[in-house]
């Protein structure tokens, strides 16, 4: 409908055009007949209205009484005529009517002393007059309303012919189009999340297929991502309960039991419990870092990171660990307490590992920070999977901890627009290496 309008505007205003410019052209050639007609007949020893070049002519003195006048009868005068009669106009082309009949007029003036009539019957004008000659009009309303019922035709064709161009268009650029929207409704009705829609053309369709696609794509990962931690939460979560409820249906029989067992037991349901409040903690922490809202701030990362040695010491001293440092000026614009959580879990992890008495050294220099253990390194093997979810080495899975917080070291960097790899330290240990954009 829009292109048909368009097309109706068009066409129309080119119509309307085309039949003003013919109607100036066919009365502009009218008007050069009576000058010619004028100037024949004003250029011969006397006026003869009988032979005025095809035209009807006449003339009128000053007062518009009629001198002579053509066979044809008496011609209209009006206030125009008389006026160039007295001299207060030059000559003027009007249209008239005549008895329902269009005609061209030119009343052009006529000097005082020209003589008026047949070459047999002379009459000497003593006062100043006006010619009036006509042309009638009938040929040229024909051709014109021809032209016009022709202009009619032509428009209303090219409605037509833009109106069904446009359906057939329309239709043809919705069919993919359509494809597409019952592709996604598809979805919608049977979150069926392997669905893709053909790319086909490189076109425009085409870039949106691909977006489809990718959209559809990323749901997929979600969706898996969400079963899969959903599962490995129930696994994980499955080992302290089941400890927790045998340790529970032997705590009915307290009384039967030896104080160091009763200790043991109770000592073994607090390790469970606190196994239950890190797994709890650390997805709460995944799940709050997907649905990242707080605005970020500007601050001192290197600041960020002595804080964090600082506490991290306190932990190393049960077990004679020293945390060394190297630490550079710079400046991050991130989630503090997020980037905090994620350096925190580098540093917890790196004092699990170490040995008792051992070292673990941190670096901080353009944003990029580095943790280095002592501890037995991560094997070849396990570094494509160290930071996945619930993912353990073989020989973590006697050590406490879910699995987790290496993961969230991962959401973190990927969601500062930084990086976070794994390494063999120098000497022996891992190297733990997250990057984050800094700012001036």
């Amino acid at each position: 409908m829009a292109s048909a309008v368009a097309v109706a505007i068009a066409v129309l205003l080119a119509a309307g055009s085309a039949f003003i410019v013919a109607r100036h052209a066919l009365v502009s050639s009218t008007d050069d007949t009576l000058l010619q007609a004028a100037r024949t007949t004003l250029s011969r020893p006397f006026i003869d209205t009988n032979d005025s070049g095809g035209t009807l002519a006449q003339v009128v003195s000053a007062d518009g009484t009629i001198i002579a006048q053509s066979p044809a009868g008496k011609l209209p005068i009006d206030g125009l005529v008389r006026s160039i009669a007295k001299g207060g106009h030059e000559q003027a082309f009007t249209t008239a009517s005549i008895d329902g009949t269009s005609f061209r007029e030119l009343v052009v003036p006529v000097q005082t002393g020209i003589r008026v009539g047949g070459e047999h019957l002379p009459v000497v004008g003593t006062t100043p007059g006006a010619l009036q000659l006509f042309v009638p009009l009938g040929g040229v309303d024909h051709q014109l309303s021809e032209l016009g019922i022709t202009l009619l035709l032509v428009a209303l064709a090219g409605i037509i012919i833009a109106a069904v161009l446009g359906l057939l268009v329309a239709r043809t650029a919705l069919r993919p189009l359509n494809s597409v929207t019952d592709a996604i409704e598809t979805l919608a009705e049977t979150t069926d999340m392997s669905l893709r829609l053909d790319e086909g053309r490189s076109d425009e369709l085409g870039r949106l297929r691909i977006a489809f696609n990718s959209l559809f794509a990323a749901l997929e990962r979600s969706d898996d991502q969400q079963r899969q931690l959903v599962l490995d939460a129930s696994h994980e979560l499955r080992t302290p309960l089941t400890s927790l409820r045998t340790n529970t249906e032997i705590m009915r029989k307290v009384d039967a039991l030896d104080a160091e067992t009763r200790e043991q037991i109770i000592a073994d349901m607090l390790t469970q419990i606190g196994e239950l409040t890190t797994l709890i903690r650390d997805l709460t922490e995944l799940a709050r870092g997907e649905s990242q809202a707080a605005p970020a701030t500007r601050f001192r990362l290197d600041e960020l990171v002595d804080e964090l040695v600082a506490i991290d010491a306190t932990h190393g001293r049960t077990r004679s660990i020293e945390i060394t440092s190297d630490l550079s000026e710079c400046w991050v614009n991130a989630h503090r307490e997020r980037l905090s959580r994620a350096i925190g879990n580098l540093l917890d992890n790196a004092i699990k590992w170490s040995p008792d008495g051992g070292t673990v050294h941190v670096t901080v220099d353009a944003g990029i920070i580095t943790v280095a253990d002592q501890g037995p390194g991560v094997a070849p093997e396990d570094m494509p999977k160290i930071f996945d979810r619930f993912y353990r080495a073989p020989a973590a899975r006697s050590l406490p901890g879910s699995g987790l917080g290496l993961a969230i070291v991962a959401q973190v960097a990927s969601e500062e627009g930084g990086s976070v790899a794994v390494a063999a330290a120098d000497g022996g240990g891992a190297l733990m290496r997250l990057e984050i954009p800094t700012v001036a």
